[in-house]
């Protein structure tokens, strides 16, 4: 991707543009220049970008995108919500009461059939997996290794998961496994994104601690917590909890040396289909990889392969944007959490690799009459479509004066040059999620966040020091759906207090900002995130 800007930049010097200039830090100024500069240079750069890097949007003519850029400009005024701010998910927003099951509800503006579509979805989101051979023949093929018999299990409530709580079954936190390339062809197939990372030799991507009988899990994940005092500026003192990582009791001998431990909570399930949605051009427009405005963020898109087409396309789902479409997060999650082979991942042993040859040897879930795989086409077009309608809950208190307060301090402190607040989804996409106003308040960009959150395992064009910014609608429900308050990507935050002093790198200015400022501030700040 590097290459592809560097060569945009050389070719519209040679055009007689002139190099873009540094813009004042945290300029809304700067962030037009930015998608100018982007439409200017999609331009020029003719069909050299694949579609899914389009840097220009094709489905709005002159004065549509004259109308979404107004429309998705940052406020500065904080003296009442904005139009529309209400409806975070657009159109789709459920105005449902809140209840635990605030994030199971379906997308408002769907049809009456397609409610019914959403409701076979559900089910087998929620259907538990049983292994092979069985009387069930339509639900087994679980495993043979697998962290969990059904969707639901993991992302509770379709909300996030938890870290292990002692000996208490279901975490919902995995660990994914990854090493450096090691040999020319390893390195060459990294270069060319065929490969995000490689697997431990023996265990493979996933740390997979339960089986099916007959067969041993991998083993077990155990963190170790150690308490770090952080004094604010005003003497308020707050408790961090650091983890550290291991593998308890491993079934089949130890791991490479070379393999790194990256501990993943499963995220909330809401407004997918609107994220997918978002115009590949409006992500990159915020892209910045060299700083070139001079306000310290530097947020990198991840280049990744669709796993269908094989071209080269934006990465926007999971903690290291490293998925590209809805589908194929769900099977990869069928084949890594459960075991379960569909079409778009045929694999029948899930992440069993060679070096586990008991588990290859175990029968698989393929049912000739029904397809080549365990989980066919039609369980994937209903759980693709369940998981693209589950809507994003309505704003809650937004009028209030401490929200309004808490608001502006969100956007002077500059977490919104991460954290963008709205976008304009693309027209001609299904129609509930086709031109619709959102807020889910990311950039999907990648951003080095500092030693503290560093996992040191890179995937695709992710380092060992970047996470995707996580969308923060619904973040204020989490205790309601959820039953706890733990963020970041291992839950070490328990609450968002801990989950902002945690930001470092890129985020450190903003973070040392909460930390100065005074109590009333801050508590109109969290006032505000848990309004979202």
């Amino acid at each position: 991707m590097r290459r592809l800007l560097e060569f945009v930049r050389r070719l519209r010097r040679a055009n007689g543009s002139p190099p873009r200039h540094k813009t004042p830090a945290g300029s809304a100024r700067g962030r037009c220049v930015i998608l100018v500069v982007a439409l200017t240079s999609s331009a020029l750069a003719g069909d050299l970008q694949p579609a899914g890097l389009a840097t220009r949007r094709t489905d709005l003519n002159p004065k549509d995108q004259a109308r979404v850029a107004a429309i998705t400009r940052p406020t500065s005024d904080f003296s009442k919500p904005e139009q529309f701010e209400l409806m975070q998910g657009g159109a789709g927003t459920s105005r449902k009461d809140v209840s635990r099951d605030s994030f199971a509800q379906s997308s408002a503006n769907i049809t009456f059939e397609e409610e019914g579509t959403f409701k076979l979805g559900n089910a087998l989101f929620r259907k538990n997996w049983v292994s092979s051979p069985s009387s069930t023949q339509a639900s087994d093929g679980l495993g043979p290794l697998f962290n969990e018999r059904a969707c639901q299990n993991c992302h509770l409530k379709d909300g996030r998961g938890r870290p292990p709580q002692g000996d208490a079954g279901t975490t919902s936190m995995f660990l994914r496994l990854a090493r450096e390339a090691s040999s020319a062809e390893e390195k060459a197939a990294l270069a060319d994104h065929r490969l995000l990372n490689l697997p431990d030799p023996v265990y493979g991507t996933q740390l997979q601690e339960l089986a099916v009988p007959g067969l041993r899990g991998e083993g077990r994940m155990h963190v170790d917590y150690q308490e770090r005092q952080v004094t604010l500026a005003d003497g308020t003192v707050i408790s961090l909890r650091k983890p550290s990582y291991s593998v308890v009791d491993p079934s089949y001998g130890p791991l490479d040396p070379r393999t790194t431990l990256s501990p993943r909570l499963t995220p909330p399930m809401i407004g997918l289909g609107l994220i997918e949605q978002i115009a590949p051009a409006d992500i990159l427009a915020h892209a910045d990889p060299d700083d070139r405005n001079g306000d310290g963020i530097s947020g990198r898109p991840n280049i990744v392969r669709d796993g269908q087409s094989g071209e080269l396309t934006l990465g926007r789902f999971g903690w290291k944007a490293q998925t590209a479409s809805i589908r194929q997060q769900a099977a990869d999650a069928f084949a890594g959490d459960i075991g379960i082979s569909t079409p778009e991942e045929p694999k029948h042993w899930g992440d069993c690799t060679t070096a586990e040859e008991k588990c290859l040897a175990m029968p698989n879930g393929v049912q000739p009459r029904l397809g080549p795989v365990e989980a066919p086409v039609p369980v994937m077009d209903l759980v693709t479509f369940y998981s693209q309608n589950l809507a994003v809950p309505a704003r809650r208190d937004l009028d209030r004066p401490d929200v309004l307060a808490g608001k502006k301090i969100f956007y002077e402190m500059g977490c919104i040059a991460c954290h963008t607040p709205k976008f304009v989804t693309r027209r001609g996409t299904p129609k509930a999620q086709a031109f619709q106003l959102i807020w889910p308040y990311s950039d999907f960009l990648l951003h080095d966040m500092g030693p503290d959150l560093a996992d040191g395992q890179a995937v695709g064009e992710a380092t060992g020091n970047e996470w995707r910014t996580p969308p923060l609608w619904g973040i204020g429900l989490t205790e309601t759906v959820n039953g706890n308050s733990f963020f970041l990507h291992d839950g070490r935050a328990r609450s968002l207090t801990e989950a902002i002093l945690w930001h470092g790198g890129e985020a450190q200015k903003a973070r040392d900002r909460f930390a100065a400022a005074n109590v009333a501030d801050r508590e109109a700040l969290l006032k505000f995130l848990e309004s979202l």
